[in-house]
């Protein structure tokens, strides 16, 4: 069951994590006078009200502190926590709109099951600090911006396990970024712009790896890729109380209905970088 689950999560994920990368998002956080990162940290972060920048890098978990105080809590004496909450969940729903999402078959189905799993998410608060906070805010109207909030409730949910499992195995912030870098899914260029690790301090924690026999030269070694698969397999069990409520079936049916949904956000390109 564990599989269908991930696979669930995996193939809705995108009609969440687009937020990160449309133009609607930034259009409204520029609207209310913030930019760039300004908009991210504050919008994610709104949740806990007015947080402080120490909230954030704690529980965003991989960000060079210092980027995240640029933001924190200067962005506070600009707009409040609601308003830019509000101008989030409108501009994710702009953005699905626009890709055409909201009418793809099955949506009703989707929403069913994906809100079933979130809500059953709620019963299991402790330890995650960023997912508990969002259950706090009122599930939307509209069917769309339903799936929208679900997806992000499930990705707080499984983000939280995930980093009480780095936690767990010792790996720093920055150690999983240049272990997932290593790992090839995503590039070194990329986690460095977005992250604003100091290129001395990414090198001397890279050579860290490397002591530590968990890099060879620039990618994992053996060792490095049984400890990123423990990672993800001990997130995977920790993300499990959302999904047993569907069980085993429900969760493949959940995954075959997020096939199309998350096929047409990357197809419509919301997933593409200042697109």
């Amino acid at each position: 069951m564990r599989a269908a689950a991930r696979q669930a999560w995996r193939r809705l994920e995108p009609v969440h994590s687009m937020i990160y990368f449309v133009p609607e998002g930034g259009r409204r956080y520029a609207e209310l006078g913030l930019k760039g990162m300004a908009g991210y940290f504050a919008s994610r972060g709104a949740v806990f009200g007015r947080a402080s920048a120490e909230l954030v890098i704690a529980t965003f978990y991989n960000f060079n502190p210092d980027l995240v105080r640029k933001s924190l809590p200067a962005a506070w004496d600009v707009v409040t926590p609601e308003q830019i909450l509000d101008a989030r969940r409108r501009a994710a729903g702009e953005a699905l709109r626009r890709a055409g999402i909201h009418e793809l078959p099955g949506l009703e189905e989707t929403l069913g099951l994906a809100r079933r799993a979130a809500e059953a998410a709620a019963q299991h608060l402790h330890g995650r600090p960023l997912f508990a906070a969002h259950v706090t805010l009122p599930w939307p109207d509209e069917p769309i911006d339903q799936l929208w909030h679900a997806q992000t409730l499930l990705r707080e949910f499984r983000g939280d396990g995930h980093i009480a499992a780095l936690l767990s195995e010792g790996v720093s912030g920055l150690e999983a970024l240049i272990l997932h870098a290593a790992s090839g899914d995503v590039t070194t260029a990329f986690l460095k712009i977005s992250r604003a690790w100091p290129e001395e301090e990414w090198d001397a924690t890279e050579e860290r790896l490397r002591e530590r026999g968990l890099l060879d030269g620039e990618t994992l070694s053996a060792e490095g890729k049984a400890l990123r698969q423990h990672i993800e397999d001990r997130t995977d069990t920790l993300a499990m109380p959302a999904y047993t409520a569907l069980g085993e079936d429900g969760c493949k049916r959940l995954a075959e209905l997020a096939r199309p949904f998350g096929r047409g956000v990357v197809a419509a390109g919301l997933l593409n970088v200042g697109k």
